[in-house]
Formats: structure tokens, C-alpha cells, sequence
């Protein structure tokens, strides 16, 4: 078997939570119906009848969009940060500093990914956002596997992580 053979060696797997992910899903959903509501019995003007649909609208497109995000979850290998459905956040050699710290700008019980070189925007809603050379994983995951995951991610990128190749 060639090292191209191998199978690629997760080291951890981040998923949602299922109370904080249909938690954030119905409270989007609420908003949604909430502004529907008012957009359509009680506003005091055309103008801001029109908001609130427009508002309500945009709050049940984004608890789909939260739904649909959610059901993925954040992988680290020895090589990348991504999801499970491919796509790749970071590749670890592209990692300067993990920060878990109580005023960094990251995603709730998450930890946020600062870059060498910035990486393609994106966004999935509960579970990570990047943006320039910044990523910030977390939202609707537990507190207690991302801080696992943050300090996996910190020993990779420092080169601290021993490999168990038999070469």
C-alpha cells in the first residue's frame, strides 16, 4: 500500500448538538412568524407592513437555511479543518493561532481560526463562518468538543502532534 492508499486520519469530528440546533432552527422560525404576523394584522403603515413581511420572509429562509447547514459537521485531519460534506475551511499549515479566548470574535462555544492567507469566504449558519483570514467555528456544537478540537488544531499547527507512522 502506497501513501496515497492511506485513509485519511481523522483526528476530530465536531457535530451540532440536536437541542441547540432545533433550538436556534424554531427560534428563527418564531421571528419569522412573529414579523409575518405583524406585516399582515397590526401595522401602522404600508411601509412597515412591507418590512415586516420582507423580515418575516427572510427569517423563515434563514431557519431553512440554519436546518439545512446543521446537518453537516466540522472534521480535522492531520492535513485540513472541513466539513463532512467536503468542503475545506483551512488546510492546517495555513493556521497561525487558535483563539478560545473570552473576547475573541467567535461563534458561540466555539473558537475562531486566524490565517496566514485569507480563504474563501462562506458561511453556514450554526456551525462556522469565514471570512478573509479568519474562521469561526461553532454556534450550535458543543462547548466541550470545540475546545477539544481547538487544542488538537493548536498542537497540529505548531507541529507538536507526534505521528504513529510506521515508516
Amino acid at each position: 500500500m502506497t501513501q496515497n492508499d492511506k485513509p485519511e486520519e481523522i483526528l476530530s469530528v465536531l457535530p451540532p448538538t440536536a437541542g441547540r440546533r432545533w433550538m436556534g432552527i424554531l427560534v428563527f422560525f418564531a421571528l419569522g412568524v412573529v414579523f409575518l404576523w405583524l406585516g399582515i394584522a397590526n401595522s401602522p403603515s404600508f411601509g412597515w407592513r412591507i418590512v415586516f413581511i420582507v423580515g418575516g420572509a427572510v427569517s423563515l429562509w434563514g431557519s431553512d437555511v440554519m436546518r439545512r447547514s446543521t446537518d453537516d459537521e466540522i472534521v480535522l485531519t492531520r492535513e485540513v479543518l472541513r466539513t463532512r460534506s467536503g468542503r475545506i475551511l483551512t488546510r492546517v499549515d495555513n493556521v497561525d493561532k487558535v483563539d478560545r479566548g473570552a473576547f475573541a470574535f467567535k461563534p458561540s462555544q466555539g473558537f475562531l481560526v486566524r490565517l496566514k492567507t485569507p480563504t474563501e469566504a462562506g458561511w453556514a449558519p450554526g456551525l462556522w463562518w469565514a471570512r478573509g483570514t479568519f474562521v469561526g467555528i461553532g454556534g450550535v456544537v458543543s462547548g466541550g468538543q470545540a475546545k477539544a478540537m481547538a487544542e488538537i488544531l493548536t498542537a497540529l499547527s505548531l507541529n507538536l502532534m507526534p505521528s504513529y507512522d510506521d515508516d
